[in-house]
C-alpha cells in the first residue's frame, strides 16, 4: 500500500503513533508535504466525515481520528510553510457570548482543520468585538459561530452586524448549532448555515470559492 494510503488508513482508525511514524517516513521518502496533506490527511478526514454523516462513525471515534490528524499536521506545517504551500483558507471559530457549549464547535473546528483550513479557535462565550478583533488579526476568510441555546442565537446577529465594516469586506460568516436554521442565517445576513460538522466543511469550501 502506498504511504499516503497508509496515512489515510491510520488517520481513519485513530492510530496516533502510527500516523506520526508514517508521516515522518513519507517526508523522509521525499513525498511533498502538500501531497501528504491532500491525499493522506484530507482524504482520510473526508472519509471520516462521510462515515459520521451515515451514522457509521460517532463523535468519540471522530475525535480520535482528529487527534491523530493534528499530530501529523504538526509535523507537516513547517514543510508546508517552507515550500510556500498554503492551507485552504483561514477560519476564526467560536461559541457566541453567553453560551458555554463547546463539543459541536470543537468537532467543526477539527473537521475544518482536517479539510485543510487554518483554524483559530476562540473558545466559548466569545463577544462580537472579540470575533471582530480576531478576524482583523488573523486576516481570516471565514468567521464561524456556534450556539446551542435559543437565548444566545441573537448574539449571532450582533456578530454579523459587527463584522459589517469596510475593513472586513469579503469575510464570510457561517453559523450552526442545534436551534439554528438556514432561515435564521438568511434573516441575520450570515453567508451560510450548516447543520453538522461535515456540512460545515462543505459550506466553508463553497464559501472559499465565492
Amino acid at each position: 500500500m502506498e504511504l499516503v494510503q497508509r496515512i489515510s488508513a491510520a488517520l481513519i482508525e485513530g492510530r496516533v503513533e502510527d500516523l506520526e511514524s508514517l508521516t515522518r517516513e513519507a517526508l523522509q521518502d521525499g513525498q511533498p508535504a502538500q501531497v501528504i496533506l491532500d491525499q493522506g490527511l484530507i482524504a482520510g478526514m473526508d472519509y471520516v466525515g462521510l462515515q459520521m454523516g451515515k451514522g457509521e462513525m460517532f463523535i468519540p471515534e471522530v475525535m480520535l481520528s482528529a487527534r491523530a490528524m493534528q499530530a501529523s499536521l504538526a509535523l507537516l506545517k513547517p514543510h508546508l510553510e517552507q515550500s510556500g504551500a498554503g492551507m485552504r483558507g483561514r477560519v476564526v471559530i467560536g461559541t457566541v457570548k453567553g453560551d458555554l457549549h463547546s463539543i459541536g464547535k470543537n468537532l467543526v473546528a477539527t473537521m475544518l482543520e482536517g479539510a485543510g483550513f487554518e483554524v483559530r479557535d476562540l473558545g466559548v462565550d466569545v463577544s462580537p468585538q472579540a470575533f471582530l478583533e480576531a478576524a482583523r488579526r488573523e486576516k481570516t476568510n471565514i468567521v464561524a459561530m456556534s450556539a446551542l441555546l435559543t437565548t444566545t442565537m441573537e448574539m449571532m446577529r450582533e456578530v454579523v452586524a459587527t463584522l459589517s465594516t469596510p475593513e472586513t469586506v469579503g469575510i464570510k460568516t457561517m453559523i450552526g448549532g442545534a436551534p439554528v436554521t438556514a432561515e435564521f442565517a438568511e434573516e441575520i445576513g450570515a453567508d451560510g448555515f450548516a447543520p453538522n460538522a461535515m456540512e460545515a466543511v462543505n459550506l466553508a469550501r463553497s464559501l472559499m470559492d465565492t
